[in-house]
């Protein structure tokens, strides 16, 4: 299967959400039609080698980068205080 070359908004946007622990590699796929090897291919590329082995090792076998294998029902966590966080009225520079 051949896919489009991605955009380096697109790359950057893929590697930020890899990052992530919570985001599962089902929801890269379906907005980016990348598999999960190739986003590992994407992180080798796009990462210091030294930054990949700490993310290769921290994500690999975590059951939240995987949707068949969470055991939660919600997939975002949402802070009990969000409401007053985002109602705040203090201006932000």
């Amino acid at each position: 299967m051949h896919q489009p070359p991605l955009s380096d908004t697109d790359l950057d946007r893929i590697i930020g959400m890899a990052w992530e622990d919570r985001t599962p590699f089902d929801a890269i796929k379906a907005q980016f039609g990348v598999s999960e090897q190739a986003v590992i291919e994407i992180m080798r590329r796009g990462m210091k080698p030294s930054s990949f082995r700490m993310w290769r090792e921290r994500v690999q076998g975590r059951a939240t980068k995987h949707f068949a294998k969470r055991n939660f029902a919600e997939g975002r966590h949402k802070c009990d205080r969000q409401r007053a966080i985002s109602n705040n009225k203090i201006s932000k520079r």
